[in-house]
């Protein structure tokens, strides 16, 4: 069946001094149907973040321009494409002087199947129509205190160490990625995000949105309540929305 894609991309700076998030949408240049969503949380000071972001959305798009599944499989795309960024970003620890890390989520679609892979705390949510199917799990110290039962979801997003990261992408050791499959059909909607925007809502409320408005409404209605709950101490808010429609 064929599929039509309704996708956008949007920010806002939040109540930051910068802007170090970046994401990204391309198609693929020969292999129709085929795209690829990546978003990125830029950390380490006044532009070394920013820069550690932009590797990340580099890199991916560059691997995936020459993506060929008949020599590769998706996932393993993903999975490279994250470690050589970080590697490069380890590697430029030692030319500006800064401190760069970033986190990682990444998204192909292609006829039939979805693949998505991530490091750190940005998500991808996977929904048919309004209803969760699934989302990524995020490699901090609450999601660890969560799946132990220390401490319940809701109290997650209370904690006082809620932004401490296992894992991320220039850290000392290498990063730990984690990667997933799905099959796709008409009314799917996927959402990539950075904890700017995840933050602010539950699954129950995203997935309503993304099935009643258009992805550039969407994005719009999201950072908008995104923006008023934070009470003037909002963080970087980026998102990507692929919605698959007949």
């Amino acid at each position: 069946m064929a599929l039509t894609l309704d996708a956008c991309v949007a920010q806002h700076q939040g109540d930051r001094k910068e802007q170090q998030d970046r994401v990204g949408l391309m198609a693929h240049p020969w292999l129709k149907g085929t795209v690829l969503a990546v978003l990125a949380d830029g950390m380490g000071g006044h532009t070394g973040g920013a820069l550690a972001a932009e590797q990340v959305v580099h890199t991916a798009q560059n691997n995936f321009s020459s993506y060929a599944p008949k020599d590769e499989a998706a996932g393993d795309l993903l999975r490279t494409a994250i470690h050589e960024a970080h590697l490069l970003i380890r590697t430029s620890r030692f030319l500006n002087e800064k401190d760069p890390h970033s986190t990682a989520v990444m998204l192909v679609l292609e006829p039939g199947g979805a693949t998505w892979a991530h490091c750190g705390d940005s998500r991808l949510y996977h929904y048919r129509g309004d209803r969760l199917l699934q989302h990524s799990a995020d490699h901090s110290y609450v999601e660890h205190l969560v799946r132990a039962g220390k401490i319940t979801p809701e109290q997650a997003l209370i904690h006082p160490n809620r932004n401490v990261l296992l894992t991320s992408l220039g850290d000392k050791d290498d990063p730990k990625i984690d990667v997933g499959q799905a099959e796709v059909q008409p009314g799917d909607n996927f959402l990539l995000c950075s904890d700017g925007l995840w933050a602010y809502f539950s699954d129950a409320e995203i997935g309503g949105v993304l099935a009643a408005f258009p992805a550039r409404e969407a994005a719009e209605i999201l950072i908008n309540r995104a923006r008023q709950r934070c009470q003037g101490e909002g963080d970087n808010c980026s998102l990507a929305i692929l919605r698959l429609l007949p």
